[in-house]
């Protein structure tokens, strides 16, 4: 019967190449790593590694039985991680995966009452998802996405929270802030600044240039909101963000907001796994969320 310390093992001896090493990880001896080992390929009636030199290298089967332990050892493991929390008296860890630069603005609205209404439960939050989330949250690596851009994935389901309207964003004495809306003939001389993200995944390429078969003059990107508004300021070229981050966070600055032909209009949502809402401090951050429209 296939037990999940099997599931341990091979991925150690994936992880580490060899049964010396990988016995070490397990704290087991090298005899007794290979005879679990032995006694499985016998079970399985099928090979799981050959020989290459001194390392192993997976057959089929211990290829598919590898991507296996990838997929429900996370899941084992955050079982564990979340029973620990409440044999200690308390509730639980809540993780939070970003898939947008500008939502970890919105995020910290929702934190500081979240902690307060939940005193048990502590908040880890993950910007590293490369606009992967929909992954990280089938792999049991977050609880919570944060997203504009939903991918629908079996298995996930995801709320829209918080309304919002994209908007280009100029410096208050750019010749473009006399408008009160711009069409994209309009920008064919800007240069447009963005964060790092893919065109296929900024709106203002993909719901107004694009469709229009019109582009910018130059396009850069920084990293920073802060920066990046600054640069805005200065006249250094034009952005499309948010209408609330602008509100919110540059008021002091020099700034104009025009609307995007019709008008960008998009939701921030809360992705999460089916079924996962009746967790309560899952569902008490999406009451919290949904109140701050």
């Amino acid at each position: 019967m296939l037990e999940r310390h099997h599931l341990n093992i091979i991925r150690a001896v994936v992880e580490h190449g060899t049964l010396t090493k990988a016995a070490e990880t397990l704290y087991l001896s090298q005899s007794a790593l290979s005879h679990t080992i032995k006694k499985l390929e016998e079970q399985l009636g099928a090979p799981l590694w050959n020989k290459d030199g001194r390392n192993l290298r997976l057959t089929q089967a211990g290829e598919r039985l590898h991507r296996f332990a990838q997929n429900i050892l996370p899941q084992f493991d955050h079982l564990e991680e979340q029973l620990g929390y409440y044999a200690r008296g308390q509730s639980g860890l809540l993780r939070i995966g970003m898939e947008c630069h500008p939502c970890y603005q919105w995020l910290l609205k929702i934190v500081a009452p979240y902690l307060e209404a939940w005193p048990r439960v502590d908040v880890d939050v993950k910007q590293q998802f490369q606009f992967k989330g929909a992954g990280a949250l089938l792999a049991y690596e977050v609880d919570i996405l944060i997203t504009p851009d939903p991918v629908q994935t079996a298995g996930l389901h995801y709320l829209p929270v918080f309304p919002y309207e994209q908007v280009l964003v100029v410096a208050r004495d750019h010749p473009l802030a006399a408008k009160d809306t711009v069409q994209p003939e309009d920008l064919a001389h800007e240069t447009l600044l963005t964060y790092p993200v893919p065109v296929e995944r900024l709106d203002i390429y993909q719901q107004f240039l694009l469709p229009a078969e019109r582009s910018v003059a130059a396009h850069r990107t920084l990293e920073t909101t802060e920066i990046l508004l600054q640069m805005v300021a200065a006249n250094r070229g034009i952005t499309a963000l948010p209408h609330w981050l602008i509100r919110e966070q540059a008021a002091h600055l020099p700034l104009a907001c025009l609307r995007l032909g019709n008008g960008i209009y998009k939701h921030i949502h809360l992705g999460l796994r089916d079924g996962e809402r009746q967790v309560d401090y899952i569902d008490g951050f999406i009451r919290i969320a949904e109140g701050m429209r």
